[in-house]
Parts: structure tokens; sequence; C-alpha cells
């Protein structure tokens, strides 16, 4: 079930922009968490961001239009909640469009590895029609072996393979929720783009990261071993072996590793899956010119991916919601917004607390979350420069 597709790369309208002197800024709209009223509920202020930033003039009448989102792991709560997505799928329904929720399968396994079990966690988790609105199409099939081959000529890939039912939308939203992230920084509209909108065969295209272990920290408590999807680490007294040809370079072991004995080559080898999963995103919206819009959720911002079976407490302060029709700038802006706060106490974020510092280094020191920013723009993914309006 595999078709190779030739399509032209983003080009993004000048009408997208705002111009402030010389420099052009994508438009970015916000939207605060403060309401005293039913008119600042939510659900208007969602509405109110869809229109302002030309959403109607993403989705046509007749589309069958994709809604990229995260329906969260088994035993996860921090995902976007499907009351949030509910008003974006009535405006999409007002302009005589089909919406489809969706979203592909997982790489390492978890109660997302195949649709059947993906479309039983997305209803465990709200996201029935009753709810949200609209029917639930896992995009890459029933094993992941649904995708399309997508020309990009980029640096690291010529084609990237992209979920068919993605591919083959007409129009797609693309609604995530903005947290941090091991190893990619943080997680936003690019990371849901690139390793959102990939088949399992292309999620390990984008990783191929080997974790590196030391024995003299290890305390042999067997917690890499049974978290490891692929079974590739064996234990015994300490770590005895590593089967690099099965590893795919999740991270789930260094995420469970309690005493550091489990990482990453940060600098030589994340730069590039960076770069990897940023060349995807592109992939996931070519042929899709002014077809796509985003929504950034400051909510909830967690140190970790939905994709982990738990929710830690949130970094920072509620922010609120972001909409445009640029991934870089959202990205960047919501990453600024972020960076902009005061930590929380008593959190995982153990510094780089004050308002102006990295938090999501702060979590996750050796991560390098801008190089998607800086990367998309690059590529022509989108414009970092932005003028932030607030709704």
């Amino acid at each position: 079930m595999r078709q190779t597709i030739q399509v032209n790369l983003l080009k993004v309208q000048i009408s997208d922009f705002k111009s402030e002197g010389d420099r052009l800024q994508s438009a970015v709209y916000f939207s605060s968490v403060r309401a005293r009223s039913f008119k600042e509920n939510k659900a208007s202020r969602i509405q109110s961001l869809f229109d302002a930033a030309g959403m109607n003039k993403v989705i046509r009448k007749g589309d069958l239009t994709a809604i990229k989102l995260h329906f969260g792991e088994r035993g996860n709560d921090s995902f976007v909640n499907p009351i949030f997505v509910r008003p974006i799928v009535e405006m999409i329904n007002a302009l005589g469009a089909k919406p489809f929720l969706t979203d592909t399968n997982t790489l390492y396994g978890g109660s997302r590895a195949n649709a059947v079990d993906h479309i039983q966690t997305a209803t465990e988790h709200g996201f029935g029609y009753t709810v949200a609105g609209a029917p639930v199409i896992i995009a890459d099939g029933l094993r992941s072996d649904f995708y399309r081959e997508v020309r990009i000529g980029q640096k690291h890939f010529q084609t990237v393979k992209i979920a068919g039912e993605i591919a083959d939308a007409d129009s797609m939203i693309v609604i995530s929720h903005f947290k941090a992230h091991l190893p990619a920084g943080f997680g936003g509209a690019i990371k849901n783009l690139g390793m959102g909108c990939a088949p399992a065969i292309g999620k390990a295209e984008q990783h191929s990261t080997k974790p590196i272990f030391n024995a003299e920290l290890c305390t042999g408590c067997r917690q890499c071993m049974e978290c490891c999807p692929n079974s590739a680490i064996t234990v015994q007294k300490k770590i005895s072996a590593v089967n690099y040809e099965v590893c795919t370079g999740c991270g789930k072991c260094l995420r469970v590793c309690q005493t550091q004995a489990i990482d990453f080559n940060w600098f030589v080898e994340v730069p590039p899956f960076m770069e990897r999963l940023t060349e995807y995103a592109l992939g996931a919206i070519a042929g899709k010119e002014g077809r796509v819009g985003f929504f950034n959720f400051l909510l909830n911002i967690t140190p970790d991916c939905d994709c982990v079976p738990w929710s830690d407490a949130p970094l920072v302060p509620d922010i609120g919601i972001l909409a445009s029709c640029d991934p870089v700038a959202i990205d960047q802006a919501s990453f600024d917004l972020v960076n902009s706060q005061r930590g929380i106490e008593n959190t995982l974020l153990k510094k780089n607390q004050k308002p102006g510092q990295d938090k999501f280094q702060g979590v996750w020191e050796s991560t390098l979350g801008h190089i998607q920013v800086e990367y998309g723009s690059m590529i022509g993914l989108g414009n970092r420069e932005y003028k932030l309006i607030e709704v």
C-alpha cells in the first residue's frame, strides 16, 4: 500500500505575514486562559482564534480535513482535552468540510501500537463521536504500513514516508499540546507533524539515535530491560548487553533510569535527529500549500511527551492558546512564552526557573529544542520571526 508522489515544497503566502519595517513576520494569534464571562470561555476563545488566524481560508467546502492530534498514551492525562477539539470540528463542519480526528501508530509499543488499540485508547480518553463530534481514523493503517512516499529533496532525506490518510487529506488542522520533550527539547507543531504524521518505519528513520550505557553507574534494577519495547536490553547483575540492531533509539530506557547510567551522545547524534524530524514535518505539509492551520495549547506544560503513561506536574503556569498558519512561528512563539514564565517549585524543573531562562533545558539539560525552529526556517517550513496578536 505504498505510492510515491511528487509534491512542491511549502510556500508561505505573503498575505500570511505581518510587516514590521523591512522584516516579514508571521502572524501568531494568542488568547489567554483568563475568563470572566461565557464569551471568554476556552471554547469561545478557540472559535475566535480560528477566525482570526484565517482558518476559513485553509478549509474549503467538500474537503476531507484531517485534525491531527495526540490521543495520549493510556495512563496519561495531559493531552489536549477533547472538549477543546469540538469547537474546531464545528467550525470545519460549518465551512462544509468533513473533518476526521487522526494520529499514527507508535514505534515503541504501548496502548497505541496498532489501530485497534489506538482507537480504543482514544475512546477511553474521550475522543468518541459524542464528545469530539468527528470520527477517529488512524492515518497509517491497522499495523502502520499504509503510507505515501513524499519527495522533499533535503539533506537527510530525498523522500519521506507520510501516513496515507494524512497525505491524502485535502486540508489539515494540527492541534498540539506544547510541552517539554526528551530528546527533542520541546514538543509542539513541528514534532506533531514530523514524528506524528509518520508511520512506524518513518519514526525509526528519524530516530536512529542509540543510547550509551555506563555499567559503573548501573544498579541492576532492570527497569530499562522491562520497559524496552523491542527487548534490546539484557540485564543480569548489571547491564550485560544491548542489541543495537533492534534498538530503535526511542529513549524509554533513558527516561526510567534513576542513576543516569544511560545517556545519548547529545552533541553528535541528537542534532541530526532534530533535523530529520524537521524534514519529516516538511513532508507532512508538502502538497497542502495554504491548506494547513495550527493550534498550540500552552496548558499543562509537562516535562514529558504525552506518549508516556503518566503526567507529571506542569513546569510553569498555564499560559493560553495560540493559532497560526506557520508551524515554525507558532512553535517559536510558544517556546518564548514558556521561557518568559517563572518556573513552578517542587516540579521536575530544578534550574532555569527565572523568567527568560530556558525551561526545557532546565528539565533536560542537554536538549537542543531550538534546532527545530532554526532548521525549519532554513528549509522553508516556516518563519521564525513572528508578530504575536492577542485575540
